[in-house]
This record gives C-alpha cells, sequence and structure tokens, in this order.
C-alpha cells in the first residue's frame, strides 16, 4: 500500500503541484490506507512515516515543511470533495471525518487518464458556456467524450440557427447557414451592418458548421486533446449568442 512520500518523494515537488495535480496522489494513497471502504484526511496527514519520528523505512518529509506540506495535502483533499471524486461516509462515520469514494472517484482511481479528462473538464467553468449546450456538452467533457460534446454543441447551432430564422427541420447544414445569414436577404443577417461584415458572418456561420459538425455527422472523428474540445464548443456557444442576439 503507497503511501504518500512514496508516491511523491519529494517534498518541494508535492507543494509545486496545484491542489487538482496532488489530488491525483493524494487520493490514491488515502484509498490505500482504507478499512471497510473508509480513509480519512488524519489518515494521511498523521501518518508516522510523514516526517520520520525516528521510524525507519519508505521516504518521509521534513519536519520543518509540516505546516506547508499538510496545508498543500488539505488543499487537495478539499478539491477532491468539492470535485465529488470522495464524499462523507454514512452514519456516524461521515460526521468523524471518514471519506468514501464516489462514483466518479472510483472510475478517476481506475484510469489515470479519466482523472486527467476531468481535472481538465472541471478547470473550464460551465458558466462560460451558452445555456443551451452548459449541461450536456460540459458534461461530455468532463467524461472525455470530446467528440460528442463538440457534436452535440453545433448541432444546438443548427437547431437555434433553424428556429431563429422559421426554417423547416429538413433544412440543414452549410446551407442553412448560408440561408439563414445570407447578406442580402438572410433573416438572421442584419442589414444595416456593413455588406463585408454581414459576408463575413454568413461565412464563419458556414464554416463552422462545416468544419466541427459535418464531419461528425458522416463519420467517427477522433479528437484526443480536452483543449481543443473546449475550444471547438467555446466557438459553437459564441455562435449562439449571436444567434440570440439575432431573434
Amino acid at each position: 500500500m503507497p503511501t504518500l512520500p512514496q508516491l511523491v518523494p519529494d517534498a518541494e515537488v508535492l507543494l509545486a503541484f496545484a491542489p487538482e495535480e496532488l489530488g491525483k496522489f493524494v487520493l490514491e494513497a488515502a484509498v490505500s490506507s482504507a478499512q471497510n471502504q473508509l480513509f480519512s484526511l488524519m489518515g494521511i496527514s498523521a501518518h508516522p512515516v510523514l516526517y520520520g519520528n525516528g521510524i525507519p523505512g519508505p521516504p518521509v518529509y521534513p519536519e520543518a515543511r509540516r505546516f506547508a506540506i499538510n496545508r498543500a495535502v488539505g488543499e487537495a483533499w478539499q478539491w477532491l470533495e468539492v470535485n465529488l471524486l470522495i464524499m462523507p461516509a454514512e452514519g456516524q462515520n461521515g460526521h468523524n471525518g471518514y471519506r468514501v469514494l464516489t462514483r466518479r472517484g472510483e472510475a478517476a482511481l481506475a484510469d489515470g487518464q479519466a482523472y486527467d479528462a476531468f481535472v481538465a473538464a472541471s478547470a473550464f467553468p460551465k458558466a462560460l458556456l451558452h445555456p443551451a449546450i452548459a449541461e450536456n456538452a460540459w458534461l461530455d467533457l468532463a467524461r472525455g467524450e470530446y467528440d460528442v460534446a463538440v457534436f452535440r454543441a453545433f448541432r444546438a447551432v443548427e437547431e437555434e440557427v433553424r428556429d431563429a430564422g422559421g426554417y423547416a427541420a429538413t433544412d440543414i447544414g452549410v446551407d442553412l447557414m448560408r440561408r439563414a445569414f445570407n447578406p442580402d436577404n438572410g433573416p438572421l443577417s442584419k442589414m444595416e451592418d456593413p455588406a463585408a461584415e454581414r459576408q463575413a458572418l454568413q461565412a464563419l456561420f458556414a464554416g463552422a458548421i462545416g468544419s466541427y459538425k459535418n464531419p461528425h455527422s458522416h463519420r467517427t472523428v477522433e479528437i484526443a486533446e480536452p483543449l481543443e474540445a473546449q475550444e471547438m464548443v467555446m466557438i459553437a456557444s459564441h455562435l449562439l449568442r449571436i444567434v440570440d442576439s439575432r431573434r
């Protein structure tokens, strides 16, 4: 069962980690110390091996760094709780400080990539997204389902343009965008804007749907990087706000 010093032997490295980075190791150390699936922060921060106390064995941290290390571990623990990777145990055990893994925590512990994906998603505020896609797209990002998140986001753009422009369900894709934002007579084109800007907006919507939504409609598209998917979803969110302004 690895202790925290075995997972992160260098105290200065530990202190350099952000709470979500350290949280991965704190979670592993906590579960390793669990009894009957119960673990606690005290079980990590008060472990006799952490600062030596005359006990030979695994790597230990210097006594002079005790306060700083305990604070960093506490911050990581709080991050795990806030992001629902751990939760209070039932009944009196929970009141006494014992925690258990959540379903999300079990998935994160079983798969390091799942943990990394959740960290990336949690750093991406849901409040930045348009309400039409905030819940589903953010959750898809948190699950690491990047292609699904992008497809859902741009499908929402298509649906909102169709609704705002009064088009039929059979009106889809790039053609719909070109008609809705036609610089001469499109219902979502703002005629008081300069002609060049109206043309540019038409190209923006048509290009976005053609680049981000259509490929996902017709074939499997792999998106490996969370940041790339987040950027795409943010583009969709911006387009949705433009549609709102044209209603």
